[in-house]
Order: structure tokens, then C-alpha cells, then sequence
């Protein structure tokens, strides 16, 4: 088993994200996982992230308030416990259009190294 604690999670910055508090609970660390890592990411009001795509699937999970995630022109609000799923290559947008803040895990396969 490999243990990190809340307090051990290291920050990092996540291109394109605007008015994001990014931490790393699991990854890209000995004896970490080996197929994907996991963030924390904290969205302000007015927070969000894109258009941009990804050439990997990543999965969202809101613990607290709610993000708006567009594909296509369509608008989707995501609440507590809800989850998404992005395709590779599919063109994305993140917002938070609340006044609070929302709390997201990000779950994403490390990159390629071929």
C-alpha cells in the first residue's frame, strides 16, 4: 500500500486553468500508481479551464459545489458526486459559474513515453 496524507499533497499548475488551486494526491512518485495520477483541484468562482483537448481521457468527480463542462456548444452542470468522463481529443471547457467554490478529483493516465 502506498500512503500519502492530505497534508503531504504537493501543489501543481495545470496549463490553461484559471483561478485553480491544483494539488497532487497520488503520482509520479515511488511505489505510486502506476497507470494514472490523481489531482485536487479547487475552482474559484469565475474558475475554470480551455478550450483546450487532451490526447488522453481524463475523468472529473465533483465532491463539492458544481462545474459547468462544455463539449460542442453543449453546457452540462455537474454537482456533488457527479462524474464525467473526457474522450481523447475532445475539446473541453470548465467553469465555475457558482459562488462557491468547487472541489473536483481529476483522474488522468500518465502521459505517453514512446
Amino acid at each position: 500500500m502506498h500512503l500519502k496524507r492530505f497534508q503531504d499533497a504537493q501543489p501543481y499548475n495545470a496549463v490553461n486553468h484559471f483561478g485553480c488551486h491544483g494539488l497532487r494526491l497520488q503520482g509520479f512518485e515511488d511505489n505510486g500508481p502506476k497507470n494514472q495520477w490523481i489531482g485536487f483541484s479547487q475552482f474559484l468562482p469565475g474558475g475554470g479551464a480551455g478550450p483546450d483537448s487532451t490526447p488522453f481521457e481524463k475523468v472529473y468527480i465533483v465532491l463539492e459545489g458544481e462545474m459547468t463542462v462544455i463539449v460542442d456548444g453543449v453546457e452540462t452542470v455537474l454537482r456533488k458526486y457527479d462524474s464525467c468522463t473526457i474522450p481523447p481529443i475532445e475539446v473541453r471547457k470548465i467553469e465555475n459559474r457558482s459562488n462557491d467554490v468547487c472541489k473536483m478529483l481529476v483522474v488522468i493516465p500518465y502521459p505517453s513515453t514512446t
